[in-house]
């Protein structure tokens, strides 16, 4: 449904996006996750029409069209990073004006009203709603049409709890109908929830085309256990280092780097050695370092 064939995009001297290629199918929910500045935007406003390609292409739909006809802009719908509408009309206006703009069915009002969480606030002026609200307004303008495709940038990053409730809703609810959601994301738990695979971009490169479990499972393969001990002596420190070689003990701390099941087969070992543990904390991988691992070719 969506194919990124070599695009890149250039402002002046910046290279925003470099030579991404990756395919999106139809039914999938993907996450284009990264850091901030990694060209995640970049990639979704070529998708949805907004940017033309410095080189390469986006083809949209089956069969693909280029994403900057207007034959692709059907077959889609798009959520901003950032919406604004009119202070001084209603919500319930703001969605019928983009009703008849999509030429979506009359009852698709009440509907995605009552999925943004916001048909008890309708006939209020959006100058009068909270930041979250009006995220809410965008996720339902974004929901009226029933698009094959729904681009979503940053959706939660504005969204108050009732907004997260009605993106997850919505995104399942797409997923069941077998339509395409690409998002964008730099929160684990957004793409842990609801991605079936996760393109990693650095630095405008794409370096990693994971499903959500391979991502989780390099995050935890780099956590870290922290057991506070009275003391750790050189035979149990020996011990624990033939099962995680990485395992330090400074400041009567002792970490323990590894995968789950090395940490657990650690702490058994810690135990069993007759250690009395004082205090325990365990953290898996932290994205950014990822990033960086992937972008220096790391496995």
């Amino acid at each position: 449904m969506i194919r990124f064939e070599a695009l890149s995009k250039t402002f002046g001297s910046h290279h925003a996006v470099q030579g991404l290629t990756l395919a999106v199918r139809a039914g999938e929910v993907v996450a284009l996750l990264g850091p901030n500045g990694s060209g995640k935007t970049t990639s979704l406003k070529a998708a949805a029409g907004l940017l033309r390609p410095s080189s390469g292409q986006v083809l949209v739909g089956e069969p693909g069209l280029p994403a900057t006809l207007p034959g692709a802009r059907r077959v889609l719908s798009f959520l901003p990073q950032k919406v604004s509408f009119p202070d001084l009309l209603t919500g319930r206006e703001v969605v019928e004006f983009y009703r008849l703009l999509r030429g979506v069915e009359p009852a698709r009002t009440d509907e995605v009203l009552q999925v943004a969480a916001l048909d008890g606030a309708a006939g209020r002026q959006v100058g009068t709603y909270s930041g979250g609200m009006t995220q809410r307004l965008g996720l339902a303008v974004a929901a009226l049409p029933s698009a094959p495709v729904l681009l979503l940038d940053e959706p939660t990053s504005s969204l108050d709890a009732d907004g997260l409730g009605a993106f997850y809703g919505l995104v399942e609810q797409r997923r069941q109908h077998g339509q395409t959601v690409l998002f964008t994301s730099h929160q684990w738990g957004d793409v842990e929830r609801l991605a079936d695979r996760v393109a990693v971009l650095v630095e405008g490169r794409l370096v990693a085309d994971l499903t959500q479990h391979e991502l989780s499972d390099r995050l935890a393969a780099r956590g870290v256990m922290r057991l506070r001990l009275d003391a750790c002596p050189t035979e149990l420190l020996a011990r624990v280092q033939r099962l995680a070689p990485g395992a330090r003990w400074a400041m009567s701390q002792l970490s323990i780097p590894g995968s789950a099941e090395i940490r657990a087969a650690a702490l058994e070992a810690v135990r069993s050695g007759g250690a009395e543990i004082r205090g325990i904390a365990s953290d898996d991988g932290r994205l950014d370092t990822l990033y960086r691992e992937l972008a220096g070719g790391a496995p």
